[in-house]
């Protein structure tokens, strides 16, 4: 699996989901049934670089800012959600966080920002596939700690001042 073929089974759960999480995760897994092991290894291979990319400060600021705070778990499945949301979202948030304020349509603190389902989709299938739990993915660990510059997560004027946009958006 490729690049594009990641992204492109990304959008098209996304889509027939109707931007649900939970549903989107279970349509990746029926799509990924459809595979054989290695192609769903690779996807989780795809995957889980992307999140280990997203684990960075200035991303989790980001996310502190959307849902009003972010614990360690949350900001987890916060990443699995941004993968969720497609190339254009991911690889921009990556670019520059504060962008989310405009790349984002909608926003339902509900059930937007957690996706902690998509990140077991690939697993589940693996498993349903072979019985079996998946192997090593045999990509670099993730980083011990997140890439990038701390944020006083606290200081509301700091995260205004670094994230204007998500924080007049969100917070305002």
């Amino acid at each position: 699996m490729d690049e594009t073929e990641f992204w492109e089974l990304i959008d098209a759960t996304r889509r027939a989901a109707e931007g649900d999480p939970e549903e989107q995760a279970d349509l990746l897994v029926e799509r990924l049934l459809a595979f054989d092991p290695e192609r769903v290894l690779d996807f989780a291979r795809h995957f889980e670089s992307r999140y280990h990319r997203a684990y960075r400060w200035d991303l989790w600021g980001a996310a502190w800012v959307l849902l009003d705070g972010a614990s360690d778990d949350a900001f987890d499945f916060f990443r699995c959600w941004l993968i969720g949301q497609g190339r254009e979202v991911f690889e921009g948030a990556l670019h520059d966080p504060d962008a989310l304020a405009g790349l984002l349509g909608d926003f339902d603190e509900e059930i937007d920002g957690d996706a902690e389902e998509l990140g077991y989709a690939a697993d589940e299938a693996y498993e349903q596939l072979t019985g079996t739990v998946a192997p090593d993915l045999g990509i670099p660990p993730a980083p011990a700690e997140p890439e990038g510059t701390p944020v006083a997560f606290e200081d509301d004027d700091e995260l205004a001042r670094r994230y204007p946009r998500l924080w007049e958006r969100f917070r305002d």
